[in-house]
C-alpha cells in the first residue's frame, strides 16, 4: 500500500535535479578580455617589426619578436626604471 501524494518515480525535475545540473557545468575562463589585448599588440607589433625590415631575414626576425613583444615591452621598461633610480 502506497501513501496519497508520496512521489517514488526519479527525481526529473525540481531542486534535485537543479543541483546535478550545477555540478555538470564546465568551468568558463575569466580571462577578461586579455587575450584580445594580447592579439591586438601582436598585430601592431608585427606590423611595426615588418616596416622596418630592410630584408627577408629582419622580416623573419620580426614575426618571431612579434610573438615575445611583452617580453620586449617589459625588459625596456626595467631598463628605464632602472636609469631612473641612479
Amino acid at each position: 500500500m502506497t501513501g496519497a501524494g508520496v512521489d517514488t518515480a526519479p527525481d526529473s525535475g525540481g531542486e534535485g535535479a537543479n543541483r546535478e545540473r550545477q555540478h555538470q557545468r564546465k568551468p568558463t575562463s575569466a580571462q577578461g578580455g586579455s587575450g584580445a589585448v594580447y592579439g591586438l599588440g601582436m598585430i601592431g607589433a608585427l606590423i611595426w617589426y615588418w616596416r622596418h625590415a630592410d630584408s627577408p631575414r629582419d622580416r623573419a626576425l620580426g614575426v618571431l619578436k612579434a610573438f615575445v613583444w611583452p617580453a620586449f615591452l617589459v625588459y625596456e621598461a626595467l631598463e628605464a626604471l632602472q636609469s631612473n633610480c641612479q
